[in-house]
């Protein structure tokens, strides 16, 4: 008797579609250093590095044959897209090291027969990270806990906004900072109500807080700071100087003579961190993030953890939004956080929802945005609203060569019910 035949079904494996896509951009990069920003620029032009800052002439400077240069970087990028084709490496790193290389090389062009210093463009990029990077920590906080923080960019206006107003009624920045946290803190508390106590979808709630928040400012940017222009004027918190620290070549404009929002930020990021990882409330948040049935089960009050949560990532977004009139602008204008709440989001996600990871997703984004202006000073032929595209193309980019591969909180964005 011979036994019945088993019919096996051939199963193939996926094919990686995704992987081959971003080794393909890679080589493309590749392509484009070498054409554009090496062969173009072959036959004689030098770009002088240097790492002075405002102290020029502290340290000599770094004269390198650009077009060769950056030939030598395009066979890099080729090097990193074939690993990636292969498959010889993580993603994330391979993303990061592609994306320095290329801008590297593209501000060497750019670059090319003047002066690149180093520390300016450094400094420039962490002064422009300074929003995204807190707004950042705003979605850490509430996405660890489990709660989907959309409306960063409404709180962050809104702070703007109201730091400017009472600023300028009062006079005193120390005032108009503490009123922008504040708003922060109340948009957070209503982002709280609408999604903890009424269930209302976290995404949809915080559209609809975003899209107030954009009416409600731009009505009384036209109705009073247009009609008492004086009131318009918040005053700015003064950098932070230590005496002749701050001439100091490289560390010196970086380290102790920044602006008072980049010591907070910095602060701000290993704070969090710690608190997330070693303290009773990060454990806690984390569990109520992950499983709040369960953390419901050993007596954590899941509601009360995510309110909390929520409100300390309003008033993070508060203090990030006050930082365009107080410690940019000096005063308020329409819609001026230009989206960099939604960018936050993409750097809480490149970072791995971890205050360190996010922090250095908001170092690549704050280069984006810094980069129009850098660019205009070399006087570079490029049409401005093409420049002012590059902080969402740099976003868009890191969404596809990142998302799929970080794995959020387990229960992030689903609403839990109190028995």
């Amino acid at each position: 008797m011979t036994a019945p035949a088993v019919a096996v079904q051939r199963i193939s494996a996926p094919i990686p579609w995704r992987r081959y896509a971003i080794g393909v951009l890679y080589l493309a990069l590749a392509i484009f250093v070498f054409i554009v920003c090496g062969l173009h620029t072959l036959p004689r032009t030098d770009t002088t590095i240097t790492f002075n800052g405002n102290n020029y002439g502290a340290l000599p400077g770094l004269m390198v044959p650009t077009g060769v240069f950056n030939t030598l970087l395009a066979v890099v990028l080729a090097f990193i897209g074939g690993a990636q084709l292969a498959n010889l490496g993580r993603a994330a790193w391979l993303l990061g090291l592609a994306l320095f290389i290329f801008v590297v090389a593209f501000m060497v062009w750019a670059a090319r027969g003047n002066t690149l210093d180093v520390v300016n463009v450094a400094e420039s990029s962490l002064l422009s990270s300074v929003p995204i990077a807190i707004g950042a920590l705003s979605g850490v906080v509430c996405e660890r806990a489990g709660v989907i923080n959309i409306a960063i960019e409404g709180q962050m206006l809104t702070a703007a906004f109201i730091s400017t107003l009472m600023g300028g009624l009062t006079g005193n920045v120390l005032v108009a900072l503490a009123s922008g946290i504040l708003a922060g803190a109340l948009l957070g508390w209503l982002l709280a109500l609408l999604s903890l106590k009424y269930a209302v979808d976290q995404i949809i709630a915080g559209f609809v807080i975003d899209v107030f928040a954009t009416g409600f400012t731009s009505y009384l940017q036209v109705s009073v700071l247009e009609v008492h222009p004086e009131v318009n004027a918040s005053g700015q918190i003064p950098n932070v100087g230590l005496g002749g620290l701050s001439n100091v070549p490289v560390a010196g404009p970086l380290v102790f003579g920044n602006n008072a929002y980049v010591y907070a930020m910095v602060v701000l990021v290993f704070s969090i961190h710690i608190a997330l990882y070693y303290t009773r409330w990060g454990l806690r948040a984390r569990s109520v993030g992950e499983h709040p049935i369960a953390a419901a089960t050993v007596g954590i009050n899941p509601i009360r953890i995510r309110y909390f949560n929520v409100i300390l990532g309003g008033a993070l977004a508060g203090l990030a939004g006050t930082f365009f009139t107080l410690g940019a602008t000096g005063r308020f204008d329409s819609t001026m956080t230009s989206g960099q709440g939604f960018i936050a989001l993409v750097a809480v996600i490149l970072g791995g929802w971890n205050p360190i990871g996010a922090f250095l997703a908001a170092l690549l984004f704050g280069f984006a945005v810094s980069l129009q202006t850098i660019l205009g000073i070399f006087n570079v032929n490029i049409d401005p609203n093409i420049l002012s595209m590059i902080p969402y193309l740099v976003t868009i980019l890191a969404v596809a060569g990142i998302v799929g591969r970080t794995r959020p909180p387990a229960a992030d964005g689903q609403p839990y019910v109190q028995e």
